[in-house]
């Protein structure tokens, strides 16, 4: 607990020590931290922006004289993961958005829209944004996953398969 105290001191967030200590923050964790955590912990506005700063300086390559805290952190929140985008839209919505009412088709729009969003979530994808008619959708995002592709894939076999019961 020692290095985390210390680290804070360093970077102008002492302050917060006690703050980190009492949640069993230790140097291992900074980069997990989100905004909410430290909005939680009680940083103001500047202190949350000094300290993200300074845990971006952490990864950056190590320096010659760094101390044990930067050379312990260093590195830690590089990560290579594989991010599977799958991109869904619904075939043919251009002529069926003009047969039907504006009702209707929002009706349509919106059953479409969910039926995609709970496979996606069933197969633990993330629906990053909807794009009128299209979903984009992530496999393996927030969370990593070895098989984010086959989750992909088979979400799209079921979506096929609920959309054409729609």
């Amino acid at each position: 607990m020692k290095d985390i105290r210390a680290w804070l001191e360093s970077i102008g967030c002492g302050k917060y020590a006690d703050a980190f200590e009492a949640s069993d923050i230790t140097t291992d964790l900074l980069g997990d931290l989100g905004d909410d955590d430290l909005k939680e912990l009680g940083l103001t506005i500047g202190d949350r922006k000094r300290f993200q700063r300074a845990v971006a300086r952490l990864d950056a390559p190590e320096t010659p004289g760094a101390g044990p805290v930067e050379r312990h952190v260093a590195g830690l929140h590089a990560e290579r993961r594989r991010l599977t985008v799958m991109f869904v839209d619904l075939v043919g919505s251009t002529d069926l958005s003009s047969r039907l009412d504006p009702e209707e088709w929002s009706e349509v729009l919106r059953a479409y829209q969910n039926t995609v969003a709970g496979l996606v979530t069933r197969f633990e994808g993330h629906v990053a944004q909807y794009l009128g008619d299209g979903v984009l959708c992530y496999f393996g995002w927030p969370k990593a996953m070895e098989d984010a592709a086959e989750r992909a894939v088979e979400a799209g076999l079921e979506i096929i398969d609920s959309v054409n019961k729609l």
